[in-house]
């Protein structure tokens, strides 16, 4: 999996107002939990535009004044009118503890039904997993070439080696849905056939 580094400093002041002031100064607090304590930090706010901003899930290091660890982004807050950063919560991880994260679906492949006029429905960008950190990937890959009109893809149906998926096994997660040209054509073959007979 990705690595991308962030560097912070210790939070001394927790509270409203020394909060309003950081962000005033486009930073933005942030909560580390998974290690002995829970420690409060800051980080610049231009420093988590590459961590959130992007469809990439990435192991952090974190370094907080020169104490350094890795961590996954667990939750983030944003201001609901200028989608700002205000907070984020961090985990720390260890190699032998498993994580829980969503990792983005990767379809691989061309849909026999896409050739056949239906069109590819992903339904699920993510999907929740929980493995150790050594073996979270990058993406979760799933080849689609069998794919027919009307088929899916259901996470029942999905494994991956040493990684749990912890969504519904009912759940789908990709679709070759009929177009109204697919069931035209359907429909005139089916003609054709009943004509020939």
């Amino acid at each position: 999996m990705k690595k991308i580094e962030l560097k912070g400093s210790k939070r001394t002041e927790i509270g409203k107002k020394a909060t309003k002031e950081l962000r005033k100064e486009d930073k933005v607090p942030g909560v580390l939990y998974g290690g002995e304590e829970v420690k409060h930090f800051v980080i610049e706010e231009k420093q988590l535009k590459a961590l959130v901003y992007t469809p990439n899930v990435y192991i952090i290091s974190l370094d907080i004044e020169g104490d350094k660890v890795e961590a996954i982004l667990q939750d983030i807050q944003y201001h609901p009118v200028s989608d700002r950063i205000l907070h984020l919560d961090l985990l720390q991880i260890a190699d032998d503890k498993p994580v829980i994260i969503e990792i983005p679906v990767a379809l691989n492949g061309f849909a026999e039904g896409v050739r056949a006029g239906g069109q590819l429905s992903l339904e699920q960008r993510k999907l929740r997993v929980k493995a150790l950190p050594v073996n979270l990937p990058d993406t979760l890959d799933i080849n689609i070439d069998h794919l027919k009109l009307g088929d899916s893809v259901q996470v029942g149906g999905l494994a991956f080696d040493n990684i749990e998926l912890l969504n519904a096994k009912n759940s789908v997660v990709a679709a070759v849905k009929l177009t109204r040209a697919a069931r035209a054509a359907q429909g005139a073959g089916g003609d054709a056939e009943a004509a020939s007979e």
